[in-house]
């Protein structure tokens, strides 16, 4: 799911400082909050794309984060740059998984919200710091055929424990994170850039390097979205292909996971939440492993269950056929997992239905409680650009947080006014829009190609160096 334009999101924490705050106005209640937001939705029922619609919010509906600074999957970057670090290819297809149930956590620990529109050329760069600490994932002792005998499963389950390097016995299991470090010891650095590169329709590139591990990662993001009278689907727009991880150190494999819909819904109930309800796909054509994830948001009542289960099977990439988990032959499946994604998910080897195997062979791929969102390093403001995100909305940002809504209202309406006035222009010029850090507005292909200037900013922000001299004038 991708938020290039009106995507609910999840409260991350503020990174602007309040100054000085004059006159402050009353704070609107959640509860006056959600109706003000009914009532505008309610006019767009039937409209086929909200995101396309790109209508304005009132600030005081606002989460007082820039949109491109607010989106990006990292929430535990030390989920990320494990991928690649098993030598067997299944393995390695768990590592991709285990960073794909963290990217949201976000959703799973925080509350939906609305960060700001994006402007077209507003661009955001960060980088995250992190410990090489995930646990291993090695399972070849879970593939080992059990043998008759307590004395054999035992012996299993102990290898399994060293493998994976649980330390808890055989039912504790895991190679789910730990909550990534404020300051760790020995840190990774992934540096991120990301540029707003259409406004009509919508989209976002970004791109995530981590030369020292050998990985990068990039994509579009758009979203369509559309109000049902009780919930917003929101699913991935045309040029959202999913984000495409390549391995560079396994020969550049490259994994493609594609986003399923979610719905934001709960405005009635005063409570909102996100769930999903769809299916979503994790591809490797150079390992010919694929993965089917298929989650529940509904269940016995329509009670919310925030359930997935899934599979990773052999598929051939000339004839990627298979879309459901009941079209996968029995011998093709690997691995079997499932559990509710905001807490806790198990997998287990082989073809057998996960309840099947004995708790000794199902073991945790993530945890999502003791985890929260990683803290992101910045770039000084004094080496941060005007269309950069926290340079551009942070008169906004200052008068949310002192609860000037009248005063965040203009200003926004004001920034959105100006990129109006370029817009028009760059029409009676016959210009053309050139993004400037990525080479294509959009791309058939879903993978964004970076220019010398993106390449740049990405080797300077790996040595912590956060001038833009000689990039841009």
């Amino acid at each position: 799911m991708s938020s290039s334009s009106n995507s609910p999101a999840a409260a991350s924490t503020p990174t602007s400082t309040v100054s000085d705050a004059p006159a402050v106005e009353e704070h609107a209640s959640d509860g006056s909050k959600l109706k003000t937001f009914i009532s505008i939705l309610r006019k767009f029922i039937g409209v086929a794309d909200l995101a396309a619609v790109r209508f304005s919010l009132p600030s005081q509906l606002l989460e007082p984060t820039p949109n491109l600074e607010y989106w990006n999957y990292l929430d535990s970057p030390n989920a990320f740059i494990a991928i690649g670090t098993a030598e067997d290819p299944v393995d390695r297809m768990l590592e991709v998984l285990r960073f794909w149930f963290t990217k949201d956590l976000k959703y799973a620990k925080g509350r939906p919200c609305k960060p700001y529109n994006s402007c077209l050329g507003e661009f955001f760069r960060c980088n995250w710091e992190t410990e090489d600490d995930a646990p291993r994932i090695d399972t070849k002792a879970l593939r080992e055929p059990s043998q008759p005998g307590s004395g054999a499963s035992s012996v299993k389950s102990a290898k399994l424990s060293q493998a994976l390097g649980s330390g808890g016995g055989p039912a504790a299991s895991t190679v789910s994170i730990s909550q990534t470090a404020v300051n760790p010891a020995k840190p990774v650095r992934i540096s991120y850039l990301t540029e707003q590169t259409s406004h009509h329709p919508p989209v976002s590139a970004f791109y995530i390097s981590c030369p020292e591990k050998g990985l990068h990662a990039r994509g579009f993001d758009q979203i369509t979205a559309k109000f049902t009278g009780t919930s917003i689907k929101v699913m991935p727009g045309e040029h959202n292909l999913g984000i495409f991880i390549t391995v560079e150190r396994r020969n550049h494999e490259t994994y493609q996971l594609k986003h399923p819909a979610a719905h934001l819904g709960g405005f009635f109930r005063g409570a909102l939440n996100v769930t999903v309800g769809d299916m979503a796909y994790v591809t490797c054509p150079e390992t010919k492993l694929k993965a089917i994830l298929r989650y529940y948001d509904e269940g016995w009542l329509g009670r919310t269950t925030n359930k997935v289960e899934g599979i990773i099977f052999r598929y051939d990439p000339e004839n990627d056929d298979k879309l459901q988990i009941n079209e996968v032959p029995e011998e093709d499946i690997l691995v079997r997992l499932g559990g509710p994604w905001k807490e806790k998910i198990m997998f287990a080897m082989g073809s057998k239905p996960l309840a099947s195997h004995p708790p000794e062979e199902q073991v945790t791929i993530i945890d999502i409680a003791p985890l929260n969102v990683a803290p992101k390093v910045l770039p000084p403001i004094e080496k941060q650009l005007p269309h950069e995100s926290l340079q551009l909305w942070s008169e906004v940002t200052k008068a949310i947080h002192s609860k000037q809504f009248s005063r965040a209202t203009t200003v926004k309406q004001e920034l959105e006014e100006a990129q109006r006035e370029k817009a028009r222009e760059r029409e009676k010029n016959g210009e053309t829009w050139q993004p400037v850090f990525f080479e294509q507005v959009t791309d058939k292909g879903g993978k964004p190609e970076l220019t010398e200037k993106g390449r740049e900013v990405l080797r300077r922000a790996q040595v912590g160096e956060w001038s833009m001299d000689d990039i841009l004038e």
